[in-house]
């Protein structure tokens, strides 16, 4: 269940050979920087609003839009029609598809957008794939890096799957929903048309169209009026 097709439409992506022949999805991260090696081709037919500033080993499609302030370091493939927002960065080996939104105080590194992603408002994505549609909402914080010494592994039905990455965020299936403020830890799969809502940490598992619930207790009590 984790190969890549059974998490993401590879049609939704113009770099499915990233993906090929592989077993397991995260294994596309390890060799994300050769592919970007032998397939960028550097060209910008994007637009700028203000001043910014864009690296050599980068290419950007038609009706992509590249706000102020923004940075983009590469090597990265950027795809047609996306929204790079005010001051949004977009590090090292990055793929971003069509139709997608980076936005305002973003954060993009060693990651894969397939098509109409949204990551919109503050949102950190590091060793991530993101299947088409995927939203983050405001705040979401993909967390790449375990506290401790070692590899990210993902326990699953009481197995364990040694991923052999000691950075590996999330890869969060197609139409995937992540309320605000949410924080997704090494190694979270999130499948298809599932949701976690605002301000759940997750690790783990959360199987295709299923809710992670935040149950947090609120406790209402009486304002006290101060006297005048």
């Amino acid at each position: 269940m984790w190969r890549p097709e059974d998490l993401f439409d590879l049609e939704q992506t113009e770099h499915a050979g990233l993906f090929e022949g592989l077993e397991h999805a995260w294994d596309a991260l390890a060799r994300l920087e050769a592919y970007l090696r032998s397939r960028l081709r550097p060209a910008r037919h994007h637009r700028e609003i203000g001043r910014v500033w864009i690296g050599d080993q980068v290419h950007i499609g038609e009706g992509t839009v590249v706000e102020e302030g923004a940075m983009i370091l590469g090597p990265a493939i950027i795809g047609r029609g996306c929204q790079i927002r005010h001051n949004a960065y977009v590090r090292e080996h990055v793929i971003v598809g069509d139709g997608c939104v980076v936005g305002n105080a973003c954060e993009l590194k060693r990651a894969v957008l397939f098509n109409g992603c949204q990551t919109p408002h503050f949102n950190y994505v590091g060793d991530s794939i993101l299947g088409c549609r995927a939203h983050l909402g405001a705040g979401v914080k993909i967390s790449n890096l375990k506290l401790v010494p070692g590899t990210v592994a993902i326990e699953w039905e009481g197995r364990r799957y040694d991923t052999g990455l000691r950075k590996l965020g999330a890869l969060i299936g197609d139409r995937a929903e992540v309320g605000c403020n949410a924080v997704l830890n090494p190694g979270t799969i999130l499948g298809r048309d599932s949701v976690v809502y605002p301000n759940t940490a997750w690790r783990g598992v959360l199987p295709a169209g299923h809710v992670a619930k935040n149950r947090a207790a609120i406790e209402v009590v009486s304002r006290q009026r101060r006297q005048a």
